[in-house]
């Protein structure tokens, strides 16, 4: 990815963000993902008194896209902090954010930047962030394991 790629896809993760829907924990998210065809899909944290339906920036990205058709991608930025316009720190996506990046990415190539502003940012692969993470390639290695293990 070029600078100007990463720095086009923070911002529109700070843009996302505006959009967040955060009244409990008071702490904003907004995620851009980079599909392989060039189409960015914003996403935000939309939360619910509930707790457990509340949705992770990440995944509203991800199946905003693959509500779409789309299940090829390159990058996530993801910039989150509390309450304000401010970034104060680096919002790290959870585990099963992570785990939705592993069912449509290709750990070894797929990017995750996490940024405080276009200029401050960390960027690392799924495979660094999630090294042992498991996929659609374990599942299937298992599924060929067993039948030729049955004969």
């Amino acid at each position: 990815m070029t600078e100007n790629q990463i720095r086009e896809l923070i911002e529109a993760a700070i843009q996302a963000r505006r959009m967040s829907y955060a009244p409990y924990s008071h702490y904003k998210v907004g995620a851009a993902l980079l599909a392989e065809n060039g189409q960015i899909f914003q996403g935000c944290n939309i939360e619910n008194a509930a707790y457990t339906p509340t949705n992770c920036a990440e995944r509203t990205a991800f199946f905003k896209a693959v509500s779409e058709g789309v299940r090829e991608f390159k990058a996530i930025a993801v910039v989150g902090s509390p309450d304000g316009d401010e970034l104060t720190q680096f919002a790290s996506p959870c585990g099963v954010c992570r785990q939705v990046m592993m069912e449509f990415c290709d750990p070894e190539v797929f990017r995750i930047i996490v940024a405080r502003s276009v200029t401050d940012y960390r960027c690392m692969t799924l495979r660094e962030m999630l090294p042992c993470g498991f996929g659609p390639d374990n599942v299937t290695k298992s599924i060929i394991d067993r039948r030729k293990a049955w004969g």
